[in-house]
């Protein structure tokens, strides 16, 4: 209970100090700093010195440097994805650097039809005579090199996407899938209702971690794609909601 708390009030106020946590909760403050450890080592929180800021407090990384970091994750990742897809559907790929490493997997596809708001998409496969890319417009956002806002998302109203693939900051229960940008999820939020079919594409870090806005539930997603077998007790969380782990 003083843990969530703990959380409540990060989330209302933007940081604490160890010493008013221990002050309010009448513990010391070797308890406050225990406690703030374990929701550290949860990927709850952020530790700073003295204290701790909320998760949703790191801005967003760059499309750029999030290319770099686990690519041989990625590239398994974007493979196992792309065995998902069949010739002749429309699938979503979002913003994510996974999304990236499976468009390269998909350059030899035909009359695929890709619908994204990640301007990279195209720049990795838009030289593919059998792929098709429709870009959703909107407002530029330059960390994640898209376009965001959802004045592009009436136009899809009249496409039926099959499948729609999602990196995420994190998936966490009971928030689901995460974003740490609110534009990027807002969107987000919108496609996966369009989508017959909603695919997790995330790595080993991403579990229980939550960011700042929620995308989709879990009772959303069919399939999670992964590098590594999900801490315990996640794998009897999906089987239990029939979600397919790959």
């Amino acid at each position: 209970i003083r843990r969530q708390e703990i959380l409540d009030w990060l989330r209302r106020d933007g940081q604490v100090s160890v010493s008013e946590l221990s002050r309010k909760f009448g513990v010391s403050e070797v308890t406050i700093r225990n406690d703030l450890q374990i929701l550290a080592e949860r990927n709850l929180i952020i530790r700073t010195h003295g204290g701790a800021i909320p998760l949703e407090a790191l801005p967003e990384i760059s499309l750029n440097l999030r290319r770099t970091q686990k690519t041989s994750e990625k590239e398994r990742i974007g493979d196992l994805a792309a065995q998902l897809i069949e010739d002749g559907e429309a699938v979503f790929l979002d913003t994510s650097s996974t999304a990236l490493a499976l468009m390269t997997q998909l350059k030899k596809r035909r009359e695929l039809t890709i619908i994204t708001n990640s301007l990279a998409v195209p720049q990795t496969g838009g030289d593919s005579y059998g792929i098709s890319i429709v870009l959703i417009g909107g407002i530029y956002q330059r960390d994640t090199d898209s376009l965001v806002g959802l004045k592009g998302i009436e136009m899809l109203r009249q496409f039926h996407i099959q499948k729609g693939f999602f990196g995420a900051h994190g998936i966490s229960d009971p928030e689901g899938l995460t974003d740490v940008s609110y534009t990027e999820a807002e969107l987000k939020r919108e496609v996966v209702k369009m989508c017959r079919q909603v695919i997790a594409i995330i790595d080993s870090s991403k579990w229980n971690r939550v960011g700042f806005s929620s995308f989709a539930r879990l009772e959303d997603i069919q399939t999670v794609v992964t590098d590594m077998n999900p801490p315990d007790p996640w794998q009897e969380k999906l089987m239990a909601r029939g979600i397919t782990l790959i």
